[in-house]
């Protein structure tokens, strides 16, 4: 059974994701506040964490800060719909996603089992030695498919799983323009739901790691009303 770590602090919500996901499959750690929660990740680190940004002790976004310090593993958070300066915060701090209150089970379960999807394909490329033929490299950037390895002008660089992918996407498709809905389908996948916010700010992160002036972007450059490319020089 995979191991999920449910943070939310409403009582009745709680117990009815409970008794969803538990009907799923999943084994459901559930915590009350961001102190709980922290306390339940460090006792044992879960394959995947639903994180709703509001909840007392600690705030959510300070839980989801914390997480990312120590673990790749995928944060989804839970939020209400004029939440948006949460959301972008929640997203720059390493979130992979977010699903907005009311949502619907089967949107929930869908980005679940895409987060998973994602996380393990990585966690098994990982696995691999790595024998030059997963190595992309392009204008100082290095990047090593098979393990999961980046490197900007020679220093190596931490970069979470779905900033990775993005990266891996544009760089194999180096000199050429992705449009913003064929980013989303490739890495976050056909069956989506959010908008285009979540990608934009994955694209500010992505950059504020291999850029040296990430406000005047010179690798990964944006083509206006088309998407973005990265360049091959």
């Amino acid at each position: 059974m995979t191991d999920l770590l449910l943070v939310e602090d409403d009582e009745t919500q709680r117990e009815a994701l409970t008794f969803l996901l538990g009907r799923e499959g999943y084994q459901v750690r559930a915590a009350a506040d961001g102190a709980a929660a922290l306390a339940e990740f460090e006792r044992r680190t879960p394959e995947l964490v639903l994180l709703d940004l509001m909840i007392p002790q600690v705030s959510g976004t300070e839980v989801c800060r914390r997480i990312r310090q120590v673990s790749d593993v995928p944060v989804i958070m839970l939020t209400a719909k004029n939440d948006e300066a949460d959301i972008v915060m929640g997203l720059e701090l390493g979130a992979d996603d977010y699903v907005t209150k009311p949502y619907s089970t089967l949107e929930l379960l869908a980005r679940c089992r895409r987060a998973l999807r994602r996380h393990r394909a990585v966690a098994s490329a990982d696995g691999g030695e790595g024998d030059g033929q997963d190595v992309v490299q392009v204008d100082g950037v290095r990047l090593d498919t098979g393990r999961h390895r980046v490197w900007v002008e020679g220093q190596e660089i931490t970069m979470p799983l779905r900033e990775f992918a993005l990266l891996e996407e544009l760089m194999t498709h180096a000199g050429r323009v992705l449009t913003r809905s064929q980013l989303l389908d490739r890495v976050w996948g056909a069956d989506f739901y959010g908008d285009t916010k979540t990608l934009d700010v994955h694209i500010r992160r992505v950059r504020s790691r291999i850029e040296k002036d990430p406000a005047r972007p010179e690798r990964l450059v944006t083509v206006r009303g088309l998407g973005y490319r990265f360049e091959e020089s």
